[in-house]
């Protein structure tokens, strides 16, 4: 759990050497990340301010608690999945660091769907997209996915978690859901998970495995996803 804090927020949590062992609990605790960063932003939600406002804070506010990572890695795979070329040309597109115009788009539409649906959905709602975008690592790294590159966060993790365990915590998910809605949030978890599961299988093909920046695309996928769901009605 303190590698994960280390890893997915800017909390100043240190740890020691980081072996295989400890990168794969870390990402089987992602998903209690998700609940404090959850609990957050549902206090600030609260905060007597204009809706479309209140959802920019947030939207602000997690990229700062999260160091930007997960913005980042979005951005650089909409780039890198939008090139053209052999994998290697996407890879080396993807490390470059610079915003073509598909991470762009990517941005403007994920940032601004959450920003528009954050203060419209109910507080579970707002935990369970949250909780449902880290938990999108279990399934990034499960057992038989591998690294696109030998080196990197993707090549620490990949491969990393029984399909025991990612079932667990999104079939818990999906049981949460009803807390929200009795259908639109479980709807909301399948359809994380499915758009998870097609990015990974796409990724795997145009890059021959995960990285670092997939896991990032992911958890930002989940998250506009179950709150996109959970705004209908």
């Amino acid at each position: 759990m303190r590698l994960a804090l280390s890893w997915l927020t800017v909390l100043p949590v240190r740890v020691g050497d980081v072996d295989a062992r400890a990168a794969r609990r870390a990402i089987a605790c992602a998903p209690l990340v998700g609940v404090l960063l959850g609990a957050v932003v549902v206090a600030l939600l609260r905060l007597p301010l204009p809706p479309l406002l209140g959802g920019f804070l947030v939207v602000g506010f997690l990229a700062l608690a999260t160091r930007g990572m997960h913005l980042d890695g979005l951005a650089d795979t909409a780039d890198g999945l939008g090139c053209y070329g052999p994998p290697e040309r996407a890879l080396a597109v993807m490390k470059d660091g610079g915003a073509g115009p598909f991470a762009v788009v990517a941005l403007v539409v994920v940032l601004g769907a959450q920003a528009a649906a954050f203060p419209v959905v109910p507080w579970p709602a707002v935990v369970l997209a949250l909780v449902a975008g880290r938990a999108a690592f279990l399934l990034c790294c499960l057992r038989g996915v591998p690294a696109a590159r030998p080196e990197g966060l993707g090549a620490l993790v990949a491969g990393s978690q029984p399909a025991w365990v990612a079932a667990l915590w999104w079939t818990a998910l999906a049981a949460a859901g009803f807390l929200v809605d009795p259908w639109r949030g479980p709807a909301a978890v399948l359809l994380a998970a499915g758009l998870v599961l097609l990015l990974v299988a796409h990724t795997r093909e145009r890059f021959g495995g995960i990285t670092g920046d997939v896991l990032g695309a992911a958890c930002e996928t989940a998250t506009v996803a179950v709150l996109a769901v959970c705004a209908l009605g």
